[in-house]
């Protein structure tokens, strides 16, 4: 049975590192891995972000700016760039629902957040999907196994492309 609700909660800067509480095989569980996804994200850990995808090959991360990317090392790759490179990036997702069975989790929402590089700040507005499913071998916990984000306004689109690449 899927089950499908609004989740009243934000993530974003004040994300916390949940790591433990993914393990959880309920949806609570899935929650934690939601919000660790965040806090890795807009805290640039590498490691924490690493723990939350599967190893799997198979994985996928759509974006407007890397196209689409599969595979645990190249999603590694990307965010290290991200990580490491000159811009400043973070989001907040909220207005989430989600979409729930006992193996897997969709959450639905939107991006708000900022790019910033060398000087320009271009706000971004991203409607984005998560995936999580719960990995039953070692380590047991919920993990990102798909994200797709959009980028609706196309001067919006156009400049962060232009300013990222």
């Amino acid at each position: 049975m899927l089950d499908t609700k609004k989740l009243e909660q934000a993530f974003g800067q004040g994300a916390r590192s949940r790591k433990a509480e993914a393990a959880h095989r309920g949806f609570a569980g899935a929650v934690a891995a939601l919000e660790t996804f965040y806090y890795a994200f807009n805290n640039r850990d590498i490691d924490a972000m690493h723990d939350v995808w599967d190893e799997v090959d198979q994985i996928q991360l759509n974006n407007p700016v890397g196209g689409i990317i599969r595979g645990r090392e190249e999603v590694m790759a990307l965010y290290t760039r991200i990580f490491y490179g000159h811009a400043r990036v973070w989001v907040e997702l909220s207005d989430i629902f989600y979409y729930a069975s006992e193996e897997m989790v969709v959450f639905a929402g939107t991006e708000h957040g900022a790019f910033t590089r060398e000087g320009i700040t271009i706000p971004l507005k991203i409607r984005t999907t998560r995936l999580f499913t719960y990995r039953d071998h070692h380590p047991h916990q919920w993990v990102q196994v798909h994200h797709h984000g959009s980028i609706d306004d196309a001067d919006v689109l156009q400049r962060y492309q232009a300013a990222v690449l």
